[in-house]
């Protein structure tokens, strides 16, 4: 049996990454994109008004460099967007207590939200490596946690921005972890 001849092979129209859209976006679409990432108003100016970037990795390093000249009023804006990261499905109300004491400690002592990334985490050491954090972190100084904290919120606003703006299987860390802290979730205790 002889074939009829193959047809040419059908292509897909080129898209626009989400970074090319960002790069030509207003600057007000742009800053509000990375106001839900960074939390910080001077944050996600600093990231808008240095656009275009040329790829992902070029944005992610901008963005954490903008984040080392943060004051403390432009830290506590970004920290006061944060929650604490979602407990896997089944947690037993228990952890849930336990969670919310530590954390009221740690708000007590610190006056902000406590930021983890969680990046390589399996969901069934969320909670274990969360309540393990904060206890250690509880006896750090309040200058110390400060530093700790912002090196936290760099690695999970650089995560959100990585999976807002890198697309689908773009950036080896495009995939959001297990058990980051979730801008959209309400934080446990409150």
């Amino acid at each position: 049996m002889t074939r009829g001849p193959t047809l040419p092979a059908h292509r897909l129209p080129s898209l626009p990454r989400p970074l090319d859209a960002f790069n030509a976006a207003p600057t007000d679409e742009a800053r509000t994109l990375l106001l839900q990432c960074l939390h910080s108003l001077r944050w996600s100016r600093r990231v808008t008004d240095h656009r275009p970037y040329p790829d992902l990795d070029a944005l992610l390093a901008a963005a954490d460099e903008a984040a080392y000249d943060l004051s403390p009023g432009d830290l506590s804006e970004a920290l006061a967007g944060e929650s604490l990261p979602e407990l896997p499905e089944g947690t037993y109300s228990a952890a849930h207590m336990a969670l919310s004491a530590a954390q009221a400690a740690y708000e007590a002592r610190f006056g902000h939200t406590f930021v983890i990334y969680l990046g390589d985490v399996h969901p069934d050491e969320t909670l274990d490596r969360i309540l393990e954090a904060i206890r250690s972190r509880l006896a750090n100084d309040p200058e110390e946690e400060r530093v700790v904290a912002a090196e936290e919120l760099r690695r999970l606003a650089g995560n959100r921005l990585a999976v807002s703006l890198g697309g689908a299987g773009l950036h080896p860390s495009a995939a959001p972890p297990q058990g980051a802290t979730s801008p959209n979730a309400p934080a446990v205790g409150r």
